[in-house]
């Protein structure tokens, strides 16, 4: 029997847009945990004692109707299984296996009985024809591989402390089910780890926009993985690779890239200027949903790269706490994150291993130095031992990844 992990930040997000008349949408790389977290929610409602006729799941990526059935069909039969006098909980997972699939999600969200959920495993799914027929009418929630809290919490026969579980964290997968399977040996995590990816490749990224050359798509996979943390560009990149005699169009290089993004497998993050307070148009950096993708490519004990992965890991921590993010760029120096909250305050963050050498502490604590306003200033590293430099606040990076948000 599975395990399930209470992912309370998005349990929660859920809970409070239930029975409001819009349509929930889960958005996500593939495995990340939507269609479990689904079950969890679903879970919850019946536990509540809504009966189980008022609560219908449909995992469409699964046989469930005939092929031969359209939209209107699907529409039909799910209709008839609700009570047309109390809300209905529908579930739909990767509708848009069917057919206009966004005919079906418009007819639904117009019943006043019926309180919609739906996933997608691709940023396609919500452009084209559905991002027009549902304007203003959905909201989404985006979620992403384990926390280390999370991570944490998968681990209950654990001996290890919070700094050993951060080590293992640090170069293995966050994926849900590869966590979980970490227990039966490293050789079935890493099977589960490529054949994520490869049906990521397969489905989401090569029959959907017709590859044809696979091997270029994939050495500008691996270099776009070499170099996380780094600031890039497509022609760039393509420079870089026909010097290694990988001969690619820096035109390709940015439909490659894009196809990766709007997969959730890489984020793209911009740079803003701090003093201008404008984001700039060129040399983006990108940052990879689950380090396990990069180990699986490149190869695991990448030591040299430590600190890229770290600021990889800190990136994706801010996504889920729900930042905007870019890469803060102050007269000649650069800040890791910029971010602004809900509340459209902004903070500053640099990473780094070790603050130990005082050649490197200078170098980090200089950019956060030009910045004359004031919102908060952080430092975080892996140091134990962490203070306040010049109104600075230093920050051990597993005491902040377990701060409560």
């Amino acid at each position: 029997m599975s395990v399930l992990i209470y992912r309370k930040n998005y349990i929660q997000q859920l809970e409070k847009l239930k029975d409001e008349h819009i349509i929930k949408v889960v958005t996500g790389l593939r495995r990340s945990g939507k269609s479990t977290l689904f079950e969890i929610f679903s879970g919850q409602i019946l536990d509540s004692g809504v009966p189980k006729n008022r609560v219908q799941r449909y995992n469409f990526e699964k046989p469930i109707f005939p092929e031969t059935y359209t939209w209107l069909d699907i529409y039909k039969e799910i209709l008839a299984e609700t009570d047309k006098e109390k809300m209905n909980y529908i579930f739909l997972d990767e509708p848009q296996q069917i057919p206009e699939f966004e005919r079906l999600i418009d007819a639904l969200y117009v019943e006043k009985f019926i309180d919609l959920y739906v996933t997608g495993s691709n940023a396609y799914f919500l452009s084209g024809d559905l991002a027009t027929l549902l304007s203003g009418r959905y909201i989404t929630i985006h979620i992403l591989p384990f926390s280390f809290d999370e991570y944490s919490k998968s681990q209950k026969n654990t001996t290890l402390n919070k700094y050993e579980l951060f080590n293992n964290y640090l170069y293995e997968t966050s994926l849900p089910q590869g966590v979980l399977l970490r227990n039966q040996g490293a050789d079935i995590q890493n099977m589960y780890v490529q054949d994520v990816y490869n049906t990521i490749v397969e489905k989401d990224i090569k029959q959907r926009y017709n590859i044809q050359n696979m091997r270029s798509f994939d050495n500008l996979s691996k270099f776009l993985m070499g170099a996380i943390g780094n600031v890039v560009s497509p022609s760039n990149i393509s420079k870089a690779m026909k010097q290694d005699r990988q001969d690619i169009h820096h035109n390709t290089v940015e439909k490659y890239i894009e196809y990766l993004v709007n997969s959730f497998v890489f984020y793209q993050v911009n740079r803003f200027d701090i003093k201008g307070k404008q984001q700039l148009a060129t040399q983006e950096k990108y940052y990879l949903a689950d380090i396990g993708f990069r180990n699986m490519k490149l190869g695991k004990f990448q030591y040299q790269d430590v600190g890229h992965i770290l600021e990889n890991m800190v990136y994706l921590e801010l996504n889920r706490r729900g930042y905007q993010i870019w890469i803060g760029k102050t007269g000649e120096y650069e800040v890791d994150f910029i971010v602004k909250n809900a509340l459209n305050k902004f903070e500053y963050y640099q990473v780094t291993w070790s603050m130990a050498d005082p050649k490197t502490a200078e170098r980090e604590i200089r950019p956060l130095k030009t910045i004359d306003d004031n919102y908060p200033k952080y430092i975080i590293s892996t140091d134990i031992i962490t203070t306040e430099i010049e109104g600075i606040e230093h920050i051990n990076i597993v005491d902040w990844l377990l701060k409560k948000n």
